[in-house]
């Protein structure tokens, strides 16, 4: 089992910009890829970003520009750089790890309001 946490999330203005985290407990060696989803009021849970252990990342067409998914190399850690926040951005960031095609844990959420 993993244990992942996520902070940073917070209440700000439109065009403003926001740093989320995301740590696991334990060092995972095999390869796996780590990703940020949302999901807003009544709506389903979407993929904004994610980025394999080698570095390749990916992002859904609403962010692409605005946010920056990144991690560290040594240790199980992963940044969502958002920039350019809109209200639209609004809803609860979840962070996600999965290991090979089986394994999968999530974070608790963190709250994103983006509100004038």
């Amino acid at each position: 089992q993993v244990q992942l946490v996520e902070s940073g999330g917070d209440l700000v203005h439109p065009g403003q910009s926001l740093r989320l985290s995301c740590a696991a407990d334990r060092s995972i060696l095999m390869p796996n890829t780590m990703g940020w989803y949302r999901q807003a009021p009544g709506k389903e849970r979407e993929r904004v970003a994610t980025i394999t252990s080698g570095g390749f990342t990916d992002y859904v067409d609403s962010v692409k520009g605005r946010f920056t998914i990144s991690r560290e190399q040594t240790e199980v850690k992963m940044y969502l750089d958002m920039t350019d926040l809109k209200p639209e951005d609004t809803a609860v960031y979840y962070c996600h790890l999965k290991i090979g095609r089986v394994y999968s844990y999530w974070g608790q959420g963190t709250q994103v309001t983006v509100s004038s």
